[in-house]
């Protein structure tokens, strides 16, 4: 099966299997620094604090069984309460029916045979004539000075100007809210972030975080979301499955290494499309790595992953074997990963090697060692999709500044898609970015462990471990393209150095490339 057969399968969801989103939270904050954390809540700012244990119960936002839903386009989630409100209104109330739960059985779900479907009642020139007005509204309405007061707050803090950075975050605490407009919401996480850095100086007497991370479910949920209705995830990972097809096209045998497995539900619609292969399907076998602490993994997530690949195998009769391995990606060995003769061997990389510590954090450069151990297993191709942020080695001052630049275009993303005071909104961006956001900010060390690094660096990195680059699918980029245009003019796609950088507006926030 060729490229444009695999697409062609995949686009108009022939056999409908879904393909959801392996992006997840990392538990990246330390707990030492978590419990530092001071969140006051005061009459003006009910909806200020993003940890306030008042807004958040992670109450169950949408089930999730062994099985995926059942979703033939993007929900509905903008509503029509999109109405920005002010730091000192609460959230409003927000209910949702408890989906059915599906059976054990993986059931069929268009792909990407249709649009986002964010406005009810209009086509897509109407949706889009929709958006261009919502943007205007915040475009006119968005605090002009919040942001260069962040700024400020974390100039005070990086001077060591302490009186001076208290006042600032007084301020600053006065006009965020975590349902107003995507400077004010990202704010409020800013903030939080700042002020844990400064405590965790010793400066001042540590309290308890209201923060509790979600249930497992009420995670995946979140995740969901925020996959569905941010395609620079979702055409990342297609990007990537398109050059694992085009490497592996007439390969009898085919080895999967996924670095990040997640819930395994990247490769539902690949392993759909080489089913239907003509010639028959090839053996496939995949080793899933996860975190052995991850909040999902701890949930049982590669017991999940396991079942729902026997429930597909069964069902497009495509042998299918799997191997769970619960360890941290540089503890990983190549005995481990049973690399066989005759097998093609795809490796994917997913927002994952920017976790692996590189030189700057251990002097043996873990981050190097992993490229050139999974080189010299002799992959077909290697993929590799990563934040495009440059947060690695920087000083903490422009660390902020990247971090929010680069989340603000993510906020404002999800800002034309769904409501404001809408919970699921609210709990992805705690649970999905906000944890992340403070990392970056809060912690140095070892103890940080969001390190993103921009495309040209991992290149040099592949390069050093003696990668060559694996051309991307001009076929695919054009879909890609193609699909873009159904959530947002905004959407961009530049095709660069043999990338693919999936954005929002001027700023890139996805890259995705291969290697071999």
């Amino acid at each position: 099966m060729d490229t444009h057969q695999l697409f062609g399968f995949a686009v108009t969801g022939a056999t409908g299997m879904s393909y959801s989103s392996p992006y997840r939270a990392v538990s990246s904050v330390p707990d030492r620094l978590l419990g530092s954390l001071m969140f006051e809540t005061t009459g003006n700012s009910v909806a200020s604090s993003p940890y306030s244990s008042n807004q958040f119960d992670s109450e169950t936002v949408s089930s999730m069984s062994d099985s995926q839903e059942q979703l033939s386009s993007t929900p509905d989630y903008h509503g029509e309460s999109g109405q920005p409100q002010t730091p000192g209104e609460e959230t409003r109330a927000w209910s949702q029916e408890d989906q059915q739960q599906g059976s054990h059985v993986i059931q069929p779900q268009p792909t990407f045979s249709s649009c986002p479907r964010q406005y009810e009642g209009g086509g897509v020139e109407k949706r889009h004539k929709a958006v261009m007005q919502e943007v205007a509204t915040l475009q006119s309405s968005q605090p002009s000075n919040l942001k260069q007061l962040l700024i400020q707050c974390a100039k005070a803090l990086a001077e060591n100007n302490m009186t001076g950075f208290d006042s600032l975050v007084e301020k600053a605490r006065g006009k965020v809210s975590i349902t107003g407009e995507p400077i004010q919401r990202l704010g409020a996480y800013l903030v939080e972030g700042l002020v844990a850095r400064e405590q965790a100086s010793g400066n001042k007497i540590y309290r308890s975080l209201n923060c509790r991370e979600p249930e497992s479910k009420d995670l995946l949920s979140y995740m969901q979301v925020l996959y569905e209705i941010c395609p620079y995830l979702k055409f990342g990972y297609m990007a990537a499955n398109g050059a694992i097809a085009e490497a592996c096209r007439n390969a009898a045998r085919i080895h999967i290494i996924d670095f990040q497995i997640g819930q395994g539900t990247q490769w539902m619609t690949l392993l759909q499309a080489l089913a239907a292969r003509p010639g028959g399907a090839p053996h496939v076998r995949i080793t899933g790595i996860d975190d052995p602490l991850n909040k999902y993994a701890r949930g049982g997530g590669l017991e999940a992953v396991e079942r729902r690949l026997a429930a597909l195998s069964g069902k497009f009769n495509i042998t299918i074997e799997f191997q769970g391995l619960p360890v941290f990606a540089p503890d990983v060995t190549r005995e481990m990963l049973d690399v066989r003769q005759g097998e093609s061997l795809a490796v994917n990389l997913p927002l994952q090697l920017h976790h692996t510590p590189d030189e700057s954090v251990d002097v043996s450069n873990p981050r190097d060692g992993l490229l050139r151990m999974i080189k010299s297993l002799n992959p077909k191709v290697t993929t590799l999709v990563e934040q495009e942020s440059n947060t690695n080695t920087t000083p903490f001052l422009t660390r902020f500044g990247e971090t929010l630049e680069y989340y603000l275009a993510i906020f404002e993303s999800i800002d034309v898609t769904i409501a404001r005071d809408r919970k699921e909104r609210i709990g992805l961006e705690q649970h999905c970015l906000a944890r992340d956001m403070v990392n970056v900010i809060a912690c140095e060390g070892r103890e940080r462990v969001e390190r993103h690094e921009l495309f040209g660096k991992w290149k040099s990195r592949f390069t050093m471990a003696g990668f060559k680059q694996y051309p991307l699918s001009s076929y695919v980029n054009s879909v890609i393209k193609s699909l873009l245009k159904c959530y947002s003019v905004h959407y961009t796609l530049v095709e660069k150095d043999g990338a693919m950088l999936l954005g929002w507006k001027d700023r890139n926030l996805i890259s995705a490339s291969a290697w071999y």
